[in-house]
């Protein structure tokens, strides 16, 4: 694919499909994780429990964000298992404060913040066949990143030939407003942890490969990940 400019051809959001295309095709939400998955009320009605406290402090952590170029709606945190939410968890290594860890066996993406601390977020990963480990590290970033459908996915969805000269950035992008391209020894490796908006999806692996957090996990991230960052994927 096509991200600002220059010419890629990203595994994760091979398979997207775009607004106004027919029902035939994936609609972006079954794109991201092929059938929408509720997660129902935990607690009784009346009843504060511990999850209603949890959900109650994620509704502000995931709150609507002032964007400078799209505002960016609230999450319904209500489709998201709690484990998921952002926090601040013990995560023992030897690694570098900075650094990302991604975990997709457990669907979680840690950046280490050292003395034996990581911020912890929930995130989709790529789906069986897709997945991959080693190292990598952040070649570059972008923000409301240009997305252009592969050839391949053109072959597929011909309805997708109207953004072959590339989908601008917004809100129905399916790279979201904050994109990091992963490189292995100067090259992209065709992988990126990228925003989305679709809750349902945290948990649950149905990329080409990338690695999504939600856009408020994803801007908190990207604003304290510089270029160059170390990068880890661990084996699934």
């Amino acid at each position: 694919m096509v991200m600002n400019g220059e010419s890629a051809n990203a595994g994760g959001t091979d398979d997207v499909a775009l607004p106004g295309l027919s029902s035939e095709l994936l609609n972006r939400r079954s794109f991201l994780f092929g059938s929408a998955v509720s997660f129902g009320a935990l607690g009784l009605a009346g009843c504060a429990t511990i999850d209603d406290t949890g959900r109650a402090e994620a509704a502000k952590l995931y709150g609507p964000v002032s964007d400078r170029k799209f505002p960016i709606p609230a999450v319904d945190v209500s489709k998201i298992n709690p484990k998921y939410y952002r926090r601040t968890v013990r995560y023992d290594t030897h690694e570098e404060p900075g650094t990302i860890i991604i975990d997709p066996a457990n669907y979680y993406v840690y950046r280490i913040e050292g003395d034996g601390n990581a911020t912890r977020y929930g995130a989709n990963v790529g789906r069986k066949g897709f997945l991959w480990s080693g190292e990598a590290y952040v070649g570059r970033k972008a923000e409301w990143a240009t997305w252009t459908p592969p050839k391949e996915m053109i072959e597929r969805q011909p309805e997708a030939r109207q953004y072959a000269g590339g989908m601008p950035g917004g809100l129905d992008n399916p790279l979201g407003a904050r994109t990091l391209y992963l490189y292995q020894k100067g090259v992209y490796t065709l992988y990126t942890i990228y925003s989305t908006s679709v809750p349902e999806s945290i948990g649950t692996g149905i990329t080409s490969g990338c690695t999504g957090l939600l856009t408020q996990d994803m801007i908190d991230l990207y604003s304290r990940t510089p270029v160059k960052t170390k990068v880890i994927v661990l084996p699934a």
